[in-house]
């Protein structure tokens, strides 16, 4: 548990590491192009040898032919072509790209740099997000090779220029270096379960953030290994709003890969939270009503499983419903589930012991998914077509939600047009909000409707290929809690094993 919490392959590291050279390679060529004229920034960039023989590096020349350059000699531009080629110009306010590290600390939220004597008075305010929110995580989770994985992360756009073109890694000539930083972590990690089950655990997208599911890659190479009569489960995130629907739209678009079956899981817990239930705070006792038989309760919450089980079958795929049994659960609040759900078009619904029997516990349910995959008919069907606005793919997703429409602030609208002209408007979208409800407020229960989602900021992962707006108050920088789980954590000194890691 510990290498599996801690480090792995690590991805993390890597990530953290490559995300942390671009925000370093940002800051240092605004620095260097408003301390040197258009020629002294050029000769730097492409020196000359002992020979005085000047060429210019491979990722030099994607730059060029982006300018519409088609020279391959450095002496061959003319001022106006050194001039564009050496000066990107960045606008700092209009610089997307954040450092990260994989500690949730709420004061890197915003921060100051270039405050050093040395920095001559380049002071701009940025911030930190958390590792797994940081597009080359997303990259990662969507490459199908490391040759895709190198353009995916050349492509990354980090801001504007003052001229309003973006500005990409590539562009930066760091791509080429961000690729040898992540050459290992392609690699996803083969584990197995405690009964003998192989397991690829690969990548991980910030679920709220990002899409949140498994890597193509580890898929791929699952697929490979249990050949043509054999099943690959895969993790597609949170529920039917930001995990199946970033699934099938994101995921399954850049995959070619299709869905036979999607298992929904439900407790019998969760729908009486949903159907009104007393709050559930973390760390306090349950209430007793979650510990009794409360059929009407759970009758109650059934129609937020409704609404997750239509999205999902909205796809062309079966569903099966995994409702996983806590030993206070009562056979009357099963048969509420199974009857709902089957109401709602689900291929069946199965009660699941496997946190207490093991695989034993899961039988019924595998066979269950065997059998609605290979009664599986019908062709992936996308929510929204990727040729429309931003716009409209928003609110085709947020009316998935129950919602009426959308709200976008002012600065919304601005970053929208932007993406617009610069030619990223064909992206699928990638929502940014909570897990704990249809809407943007955490504390709706059910399947709500009637409500306006808010659109607060919207972001674009150009290289792993997705626009996200960020609904609401929606952080990418988590915080600590008043006890945090490092209490628990220590080492034995003796034998060397970690404490506290479940």
């Amino acid at each position: 548990m510990d290498e599996f919490n801690l480090h792995m392959t690590g991805d993390i590291h890597a990530i953290t590491a490559a995300n942390n050279l671009l925000a370093a390679a940002i800051d240092t060529r605004i620095f260097h192009e408003s301390t040197q004229s258009d020629k002294a920034l050029f000769n730097r960039l492409c020196p000359a040898d002992k020979e005085g023989k000047r060429v210019f590096a491979p990722v030099m020349i994607k730059r060029l032919k982006k300018l519409g350059i088609e020279k391959t000699n450095p002496g061959d531009l003319t001022p106006d072509e050194i001039k564009a080629f050496a000066r990107l110009d960045i606008d700092p306010a209009q610089i997307t790209w954040k450092r990260v590290m994989d500690i949730n600390d709420r004061f890197l939220r915003k921060i100051t740099v270039g405050q050093g004597p040395e920095e001559k008075g380049m002071v701009r305010e940025t911030g930190f997000d958390i590792s797994v929110a940081s597009e080359i995580m997303a990259v990662l989770a969507l490459t199908t090779s490391l040759a895709d994985m190198r353009e995916r992360l050349g492509k990354m756009v980090i801001g504007t220029s003052r001229g309003g073109e973006p500005v990409s890694a590539d562009d930066l000539g760091v791509g080429g270096a961000l690729t040898v930083l992540m050459k290992d972590g392609i690699n996803p990690t083969l584990m197995q379960t405690l009964e003998g089950t192989p397991v690829l655990v690969h990548a991980g997208p910030f679920a709220n953030i990002a899409h949140g599911n498994s890597s193509i890659v580890a898929d791929q190479i699952a697929l490979k290994l249990v050949g043509e009569n054999g099943f690959v489960v895969t993790e597609a995130g949170f529920g039917a709003d930001i995990g199946t629907e970033k699934f099938m739209n994101i995921k399954c678009r850049y995959s070619g890969l299709t869905p036979q079956c999607a298992v929904i899981v439900a407790t019998v817990r969760a729908l009486k939270m949903h159907g009104g239930g007393p709050e559930v705070v973390a760390g306090r006792p349950l209430d007793h009503a979650y510990k009794t038989e409360q059929v009407d309760l759970v009758k109650a919450g059934c129609c937020n499983l409704v609404r997750h089980i239509q999205n999902t079958k909205s796809y062309g795929v079966n569903v099966v419903v995994a409702i996983n049994a806590f030993s206070t659960d009562t056979e009357a609040e099963f048969n509420v589930i199974k009857e709902a759900a089957f109401a709602a078009g689900a291929f069946d619904a199965v009660v699941c012991t496997h946190h207490a029997h093991g695989g034993a516990g899961a039988v019924d349910l595998g066979l269950a998914v065997q059998k609605a995959c290979e009664q599986h008919q019908s062709s992936l069907k996308f929510l929204y077509p990727l040729d429309i606005s931003i716009k409209e793919k928003i609110e085709m997703i947020v009316k998935s939600y129950g919602a009426d429409g959308v709200e976008f602030s002012e600065e919304a609208e601005k970053q929208i047009e932007t993406y617009t002209r610069q030619g990223f408007s064909g992206l699928p979208i990638c929502m940014a909000k909570t897990q704990y409800s249809f809407s943007h407020n955490a504390s709706l229960k059910g399947a709500p409707t009637g409500f306006i989602i808010p659109i607060r900021a919207v972001r674009a992962s150009i290289g792993a290929g997705f626009i996200y707006p960020l609904v609401g108050t929606m952080s990418t920088m988590p915080g600590l809690p008043t006890r945090p789980c490092f209490y628990d954590i220590d080492l034995d000194l003796e034998t060397g094993r970690v404490l506290g890691l479940s």
